[in-house]
């Protein structure tokens, strides 16, 4: 049983893997053997993004099939017109191209620009209401930080001055506190899934972004998991079932809060400045809840206002990231991603402050699953829900 480690053993663990990549490097060359050829050309172009510029739409594009394409033409509002290609007309497998096109678009008008491929598929990319993107500057990138701060720190710092309020609670009031967040949290969790399948379905097809939302999930719950096993030796009583809690809890809010960044970057960038004012307005109401939940770890705690400060901007900082990230550069195979690791760091949270419930129960004999904490997980719920309706379109 056992044994060192030595040139032979590491040859015989690198053997299969040779003879793998060999087995497969025969097959690409040679072929399986079986003539015929496919009935339809398989391309796939994806339309990334669409820039608008004074001097008319700037596209780009990605190659996500699995094989060259050549864009034979371009369309425009169903007239076709002339375009510059860079690097060129033709896209190996993964590789994006920039598709320059001078057309006079009317501002607040939809437009639909169509690529026509040299097998004759039809690739379309819309545009709702076309309006002049905005470019990168320190004006915007300010304007970007302010909103962001508006969504993200300024709700999580109000919720959070409730505090004072809730520490006057009865070992009761404060578990139906902690049973509200753990309703709060449960809204999020659904929601950040929902909104990582819709950004999902929207990006590549090959890159498997519903996997990604699962896998993001998965991995970062179970990372958190491990992290807080490894840290149960060294943290003491009061900073794990305390001010760690919070911490954990905003981080997973801050995830969520990231992507509503990414929902507001986005209208604006892409001219629909009415939708991303209701959105800001929307979030604000909505996210000042998160603040409580932040809070209710901390009532057996004195925490300083520095933490409370560093809480606020873990959970709100993000949104500011993501305002910047929709407005100028959006993926949404990166956004279904960090929707995923989101959602897996609440579900760990809420597994965190419903041990903390469980316990806190046993300490003080009293039942875990009483009408106080359902009463305050429905209403976090129900909180959460009806604030949603106000950014919901």
């Amino acid at each position: 049983m056992g044994g060192g480690w030595n040139v032979k053993t590491v040859l015989w663990g690198l053997l299969p893997l040779l003879l793998l990549a060999a087995i497969i490097g025969f097959i690409a060359k040679v072929g399986t053997g079986i003539d015929g050829e496919a009935a339809a050309p398989i391309e796939q172009l994806n339309v990334e993004r669409i820039i608008m510029n004074p001097d008319g739409f700037v596209v780009t594009l990605l190659n996500s099939g699995p094989e060259a394409l050549t864009i034979a033409q371009t369309i425009v509002d169903d007239s076709f017109w002339n375009a510059s290609y860079v690097p060129g007309p033709t896209l190996n497998r993964f590789e994006r191209g920039t598709v320059t096109i001078p057309y006079p678009w009317v501002h607040g008008d939809p437009h639909q620009i169509k690529f026509i491929t040299s097998n004759g598929l039809i690739f379309t990319g819309e545009v709702a209401v076309a309006a002049l993107t905005p470019q990168p500057d320190s004006q915007r990138f300010f304007q970007y930080a302010l909103i962001g701060f508006y969504v993200g720190i300024i709700p999580v710092g109000l919720g959070l001055l409730w505090y004072p309020f809730m520490r006057r609670f009865s070992i009761r009031g404060t578990q139906a506190v902690l049973a509200f967040t753990v309703g709060l949290l449960i809204f999020l969790a659904v929601d950040t899934f929902e909104e990582g399948f819709e950004l999902a379905a929207k990006a590549p097809g090959v890159f498997q972004g519903t996997g990604l939302v699962w896998f993001g999930a998965l991995l970062s719950l179970f990372f958190l998991l491990a992290v807080d096993q490894m840290n149960e030796r060294r943290m003491d009583h009061v900073l794990r079932e305390g001010r760690g809690v919070s911490y954990k809890l905003a981080s997973g809010i801050g995830l969520h809060n990231l992507g509503e960044g990414l929902a507001i970057g986005a209208a604006f960038a892409a001219g629909e400045a009415a939708l991303g004012t209701f959105l800001i307005i929307g979030f604000t109401l909505h996210n000042i809840t998160e603040g409580v939940g932040i809070a209710a770890p901390l009532l057996k705690d004195k925490p300083t206002a520095k933490t409370f400060i560093l809480l606020a901007l873990i959970a709100g900082g993000p949104a500011i990231l993501g305002t910047w990230t929709g407005g100028f550069l959006f993926n949404e195979t990166l956004a279904a991603l960090f929707f995923g690791i989101g959602a897996g760091a609440i579900l760990q949270v809420i597994m965190v402050i419903s041990r903390m419930i469980w316990k806190e129960s046993i300490e003080h004999r009293i039942a875990s699953v009483s009408w106080s904490n359902f009463v305050g997980l429905t209403l976090g719920i129900l909180f959460m829900y009806v604030t949603a309706m106000l950014v919901k379109f």
